[in-house]
């Protein structure tokens, strides 16, 4: 008989000495100031009153694993319960096979810690990456804008039009209210007419259809109001119905979703996609890979962002970037606070050949930004977001920005101990040649 000798841990041990201690998401785990969280959270829970709340390590580390893994709230809870590494991130001793909170606590947790408490977190993946970094690390970065998508389908008049229509027939049904036509076959004879709009045959029976269903929700928007009277809470959904009837192709501020009616409409100019309907992010890059700032704003020109991007990097990290090198969109300021402004332009007849090559080799470095937006848009979660309202803009951008972080910082920490592992085993072959 074969007798076992293994001595490996078994699956009731405690999970430091259970798991490699070696891995990138155990050695981030130790390397994370968690108590920092603990103390900037601890206010915003009462002490005395209603059920204790979910560890906060728990929940921190739930909202940076999911960007980190590109999860959505349920299939994270999910994962977490399978997987022991997740489990030691995330602050717990022993491996629990039941799943940590509902899907729906980590809304609530957003909500909880607000804007400020992401931007910390964000914070901490800047300093978990530049601690060993010199007092330079800042001397110079890269700043880029981008188009962050919201989670909305291609807006068109028909669409919303038919939107309202289910919306005000749905509030009917709730409250029993009297209706003289619901329209129910005569919507559907129009979204037969509204098919194949782009052949020529169908075009005339489209638009026609098209202005038949908005004449429907107009009159549909308007008895519910008077059938509603005065004592109701649907005053700002009704006038967001009339604002979107009423508004036209070349209407000012135009509402392209109506649950999300902060929605942009943002010129890409480019060919395969002219037009992103979402909000605009700025993202300031360190020359070492590291996102210092990631800021989200509406839709304004971009050299008018430079300013309050400066201000967060400044107030995240402590220290003020003294070039800052963007593209042409940036145009028109040259200084801003202490900060030179550099753009690619024309080299002056006075620069000599050195200065020319110093300026095209910081601006082929510059190109680097560009794969980092696209790993946040297709690695953690930027790409569309699916946090709701303006507020949602934001804390989806930086906790991308802080997964991306959190991210390099587990590649360098690997790195670190694959090259501790040559120099061990080199040492070890040059004594056993001395023998």
């Amino acid at each position: 008989m074969i007798k076992n000798t293994n001595n490996s841990p078994s699956l009731f041990s405690s999970l430091s000495d259970m798991l490699d201690q070696s891995h990138p998401l155990y050695r981030l785990a130790d390397k994370i100031d968690w108590g920092k969280f603990e103390t900037a959270f601890q206010p915003l829970y009462c002490q005395d009153n209603g059920r204790p709340g979910k560890p906060i390590r728990l929940m921190c580390g739930l909202l940076i694993l999911k960007h980190l893994r590109n999860l959505s709230d349920e299939f994270l809870v999910e994962q977490w319960s399978e997987n022991a590494y997740c489990q030691y991130f995330c602050g717990m001793q022993d491996f629990t096979p039941s799943v940590p909170c509902a899907s729906s606590e980590l809304v609530h947790f957003r909500k909880r810690i607000g804007e400020a408490g992401i931007e910390l977190i964000f914070q901490e993946s800047i300093r978990v990456n530049n601690e060993d970094d010199d007092d330079h690390h800042h001397d110079t970065a890269f700043i880029d804008s981008t188009v962050q998508e919201k989670n909305i389908t291609y807006p068109t008049d028909a669409k919303l039009h038919k939107k309202i229509v289910k919306k005000v027939l749905g509030i009917v049904k709730k409250h029993g209210l009297p209706l003289r036509q619901s329209y129910t076959f005569v919507l559907k004879a129009i979204c037969r007419d509204q098919r194949f709009r782009n052949h020529p045959k169908n075009r005339q029976k489209a638009l026609k259809a098209d202005r038949r269903l908005r004449t429907i929700a107009g009159r549909l928007v308007r008895e519910l109001k008077r059938n509603l009277k005065e004592n109701h809470d649907y005053d700002k959904q009704l006038d967001l119905f009339e604002t979107v009837l009423s508004q036209k192709r070349n209407s000012r501020k135009k509402i392209y979703s109506l649950h999300e009616p902060e929605v942009q409409c943002i010129s890409k100019g480019k060919e395969h996609k002219k037009y992103e309907f979402g909000n605009k992010v700025s993202v300031i890059r360190s020359v070492t890979g590291i996102i210092l700032g990631a800021m989200s704003f509406r839709n304004e020109y971009d050299g008018h962002a430079i300013e309050s991007a400066l201000e967060q990097v400044e107030r995240l990290t402590g220290r003020k970037i003294n070039v800052l090198a963007g593209d042409r969109g940036y145009r028109g300021r040259k200084e801003i606070n202490g900060t030179k402004i550099i753009l690619p332009d024309v080299p002056k007849k006075s620069d000599s050949r050195y200065q020319k090559l110093k300026k095209q080799k910081l601006f082929c470095k510059r190109a680097g930004i560009e794969p980092t937006i696209g790993h946040l848009k297709s690695d953690y979660r930027s790409g569309r977001n699916f946090y709701k309202g303006v507020v949602g803009d934001t804390v989806n951008v930086l906790l991308a920005a802080a997964a991306y972080n959190f991210k390099r910082a587990m590649k360098a920490l690997w790195c670190m101990l694959q090259k501790i592992c040559e120099i061990m085993r080199q040492n070890n072959i040059s004594q056993k040649l001395a023998f």
